[in-house]
């Protein structure tokens, strides 16, 4: 680690602020050699913890370097390990809370570019922002009286990101999980003032689950490894990487990826049928929304909606 690094963290740490000139020369010093090591990376986040009112640019800084570090610092590039997302949290964590919207948005942003995150640091995500509609206090908060029971328009917007992104739970769709958390927020903000835009994503996600359809799956990082390994390989044949990789990772993963490209037509169900048998509500799916509609002993204004969503998008009726 550069001892502009040290310094600049000493300077911070007396008086909670940072110019735009020291952001600019942090940037310089990290990627002085084309990357973040472990050192800096930690006194970014001590840095961070001392910042009073982190301004855009120290934000942006802070989760470009961090997520270079995390997503692209290990092969295969573009995951997050289970180290690593245990690491972030318990640094986040490190007193018991995740204090600032700058943090918060870098877990955001890591959904965002991965391929896939640990489901620990899923659950850690999503369960900080229902903490802070529920509790009315956290880092998508900021400025003015706390209100507890409301979902606001930032924490909306985080939400339909985290949900959607390509490192989520199932991504492109919703789980039940996912989907189950929706309602709980729903559930505890009923009549209160929230944004319009907390509507639309309950109903699209619950909806999307319910009868939404998701082809893609994203590659474990160790399926992905293995892979890359063969991509790299030119020292034997593809039969011989066959018996030592296994023929499952050829089988699941390479060749299918090459009928793909070679517009070979799958040898199930044509897509459009698939895509027409994913959106109807099934038994379980129908008893699991049955359960939580029945949650609050009425139908209500949220679930109306989403009732109307499912007649229009798959015929559903209850």
């Amino acid at each position: 680690m550069s001892m502009h690094f040290r310094d600049l963290a000493t300077k911070v740490a007396a008086d909670g602020q940072i110019t735009a000139d020291e952001i600019l020369s942090l940037r310089r010093a990290g990627w002085g050699d084309g990357r973040i090591v472990p050192d800096e990376a930690e006194t970014l986040f001590a840095i961070n913890d001392e910042i009073a009112a982190p301004s855009t640019e120290w934000s942006d800084f802070f989760v470009e370097a961090l997520g270079e570090f995390i997503i692209n610092a290990i092969e295969p590039k573009g995951y997050v390990s289970e180290e690593q997302g245990k690491w972030l949290i318990e640094r986040i964590d490190h007193d018991g809370r995740l204090e600032s919207l700058t943090e918060l948005e870098l877990l955001v942003r890591l959904y965002e570019r991965a391929l896939s995150v640990p489901q620990a640091m899923h659950d850690y995500a999503l369960n900080q922002i229902e903490q802070a509609v529920l509790t009315g206090e956290g880092p998508t908060r900021s400025g003015g009286a706390l209100e507890k029971g409301n979902v606001t328009q930032a924490e909306a917007q985080l939400l339909r990101r985290l949900l959607f992104a390509s490192g989520s739970e199932r991504p492109a769709g919703i789980s039940r999980s996912e989907a189950e958390l929706l309602y709980r927020i729903k559930d505890a903000t009923l009549g209160a003032d929230n944004a319009p835009e907390w509507k639309r994503l309950f109903v699209q996600g619950v909806g999307n689950y319910l009868a939404g359809f998701s082809s893609y799956e994203a590659l474990s990082r160790d399926r992905a490894a293995e892979l890359e390994a063969f991509m790299n390989d030119t020292s034997s044949s593809l039969g011989s990487f066959a018996k030592r990789m296994g023929k499952s990772v050829l089988r699941d993963n390479f060749f299918d990826a090459f009928s793909s490209a070679l517009g070979k037509k799958d040898e199930g169900p044509a897509l459009d049928d698939r895509i027409d048998e994913a959106r109807k509500v099934d038994l379980t799916e129908q008893t699991w929304l049955e359960g939580r509609i029945d949650g609050n002993g009425r139908i209500d204004e949220y679930d109306q909606a989403l009732l109307d969503f499912l007649a229009e998008e798959s015929g559903f009726k209850r």
